[in-house]
């Protein structure tokens, strides 16, 4: 029984959806967490300046020259949430190692502050707003989903990423980083 020319194509666009798929699974189940940063793609970061909860300006320059863990949350996702205490841990932690911490609100603002004055967290916010997940996706979230940390560098460089919930191991690991 010959295939038919539609039978072929129909096919072949299977076969390459399932390897894009499986592309995708490899890279967000074992490349987010340990691929290197793409080049470029944290340059223009430290030019942006962004908007607290509170109205006031937050220039991501200021906290060039020690490492920084940035977290891209939001109130209505469940992981995030789940894991600001243990970022505020760290933070508290590793402050005095020079470690600093910033959390990029991908959300309205009156659900942060909402969301901040019932549990408020030792580290700085700022309203990354919808332009958040175009720029989690410049510093590598292949999938723009919630939660993505990266980790820069003293000198400012990307260094590590993570496309979903942080753990204790994560951590520790990067804070050996510098």
């Amino acid at each position: 029984m010959p295939l038919s020319r539609r039978s072929v194509v129909m096919a072949g666009a299977g076969l390459a959806a399932a390897l894009a798929g499986v592309g995708v699974a490899w890279v967000s189940g074992h490349g987010s967490a340990s691929a290197p940063p793409s080049p470029g793609g944290d340059g223009n970061f430290w030019q942006l300046e962004f908007d607290t909860p509170d109205g006031q300006k937050l220039p991501t320059q200021q906290f060039r020259g020690r490492p920084l863990l940035v977290n891209f949350w939001a109130t209505w996702c469940p992981p995030c949430i789940e894991e600001l205490p243990l970022l505020d841990r760290f933070h508290q932690e590793k402050k005095a190692l020079g470690w600093q911490v910033l959390g990029l609100a991908v959300d309205q603002v009156p659900a942060v502050r909402r969301w901040l004055e019932a549990k408020p967290l030792s580290f700085p916010v700022a309203m990354a707003g919808a332009t958040g997940t175009s720029l989690s996706r410049a510093l590598g979230n292949l999938t723009g989903g919630l939660p993505f940390s990266a980790v820069f560098g003293a000198q400012g460089q990307l260094l590590h990423r993570k496309s979903g919930q942080v753990s204790e191991s994560d951590l520790r690991n990067w804070a050996s980083l510098k």
